[in-house]
């Protein structure tokens, strides 16, 4: 976060929604039409996988992430890998500042209507003395696994989703600015909210909501009140991150905040635990502001409360795989650069052949997918191949749905997921293998 007025003008498993817990068949039934579909959880492990991948990135880069250096734009390539993965359309926005190049980074989840666009950011560029982990990867971290937990549920909103992650934000909301500023009037108009997300896992925090539009308070406010946590209203960085670009020219914003250098009251240690007379975050612009300055309960709630207003204000539905399901969720490793390994799911009680469109969800952690060979092999011994190897396929884990021609296969039977690793030195397992006829 920048607060300083005047400044020259921001691996943990992963789980497949939806797959169930147990080997035997279930039914799954859609969303009821007009249903708005509840928000998932966000696992708090995957968020902090993000701050390590972060933390690691500054390690190797001289200790920061800040604009113009190469631990952004390593922190732009890292989050662009995962949505790209998912499925988004990425765009890298360039702009240059003080001589230098800068990134923003785009994510569109395809559908919703094109004519009423949902926004939610964070600033990625740290300041130049540390990580930055608080401020802002924990902004970040949450908006990349909300963004993730869209690919994973397939949701279906009703407006078009879009997520941003903004550069130079602490050299004066600089990435931002720049994106709003080149935004055709006519696109400006689409945008019905922008949720900003900075500093939201404080170590001595608090629970602050924007109180810039009342539908977006609303939201934040209803969704912290069912958990029995009291908020108040944000008022340290007013206006002095990512949301005042939006603001300024007529588009309704909200966000989050858990406190920088601001001392925490008696009255708010009280309210929210902590310790009063210290400020929210003691590392705030400092060489501390690390994965140790986290504080997991704020952060867990946050990334729980982005979920739950993109979910609320998209007014989107859900539509889960109908038919029945047959899952083996048993975790099998899968050999470095070794031998093939299955999982296994045995259908039964079914007549005749399995379906043209037989729906096949994969979910692999791997720490490099591109090393992985993966059919489906039908109870007949017949394989169909899902995904070949791929030098060029960098990213980690395979986690998706495949629809197979299985029509001329016999539905009962024992269905393989066989995986192979065909090159050195990343490892992975099977996590869960799914059929849905």
């Amino acid at each position: 976060m920048n607060l300083s007025r005047g400044t020259a003008a921001a691996a943990a498993a992963l789980a497949v929604a939806g797959l169930l817990a147990t080997a035997s068949p279930s039914v799954s039934a859609p969303a009821a039409a007009g249903t708005a579909a509840a928000a998932p959880d966000i696992p708090i492990a995957n968020v902090k996988a993000h701050l390590s991948q972060f933390q690691s990135i500054a390690g190797a880069n001289g200790g920061n992430r800040a604009h113009g250096r190469s631990g952004y734009k390593a922190s732009i390539d890292y989050v662009k890998g995962k949505l790209d993965a998912a499925g988004f359309t990425t765009t890298v926005q360039q702009f240059t500042y003080n001589g230098t190049t800068g990134y923003n980074l785009v994510a569109d989840w395809p559908g919703g209507d094109a004519n009423q666009v949902l926004m939610a950011g964070a600033h990625l560029d740290s300041v130049s003395s540390g990580a930055g982990i608080n401020d802002n990867g924990s902004g970040s971290a949450a908006v990349l696994e909300t963004a993730l937990a869209v690919s994973r549920a397939q949701f279906k909103p009703a407006k078009h989703l879009r997520f941003a992650w903004w550069g130079a934000e602490e050299l004066g909301l600089v990435g931002s600015k720049y994106y709003v500023n080149n935004l055709p009037t006519t696109e400006r108009a689409k945008v019905t909210g922008y949720l900003n997300f900075d500093m939201i896992g404080s170590p001595n925090p608090g629970y602050f909501v924007y109180d810039d539009d009342p539908t977006i308070e609303k939201t934040f406010k209803d969704y912290f009140a069912g958990l029995g946590v009291p908020t108040e209203i944000e008022t340290e960085g007013d206006g002095r991150s990512d949301h005042a670009s939006f603001k300024n020219v007529g588009i309704p914003v909200g966000g989050l905040f858990t406190g920088a250098s601001r001392t925490k009251t008696s009255a708010q240690a009280q309210k929210w635990g902590g310790t009063a007379g210290q400020a929210f975050d003691r590392c705030y612009h400092s060489s501390c502001d690390s994965t140790s300055n986290i504080n997991d309960t704020a952060l867990d709630r946050n990334s729980d409360a982005v979920a739950h207003a993109i979910w609320t204000l998209s007014a989107g539905t859900t539509e889960p795989p109908t038919g029945d399901t047959y899952e083996n969720a048993a975790d099998v490793a899968i050999p470095d650069n070794g031998a093939a390994v299955t999982s296994t799911v045995t259908v039964a009680g079914r007549t005749g052949n399995a379906p043209a469109a037989l729906k096949v969800g994969v979910d692999i952690i791997h720490t490099w997918r591109g090393d992985l060979v993966v059919d489906l092999v039908a109870p007949d011994g017949t394989a169909y191949r899902l995904k070949n190897s791929s030098s060029n396929d960098s990213a980690d884990n395979v986690q998706t749905t495949y629809t197979v021609d299985a029509s001329s296969e016999a539905a009962n039977g024992a269905w393989k997921l066989r995986v192979q690793d065909v090159a050195a030195q990343d490892t992975g397992y099977i996590n869960a293998f799914r059929l849905t006829f």
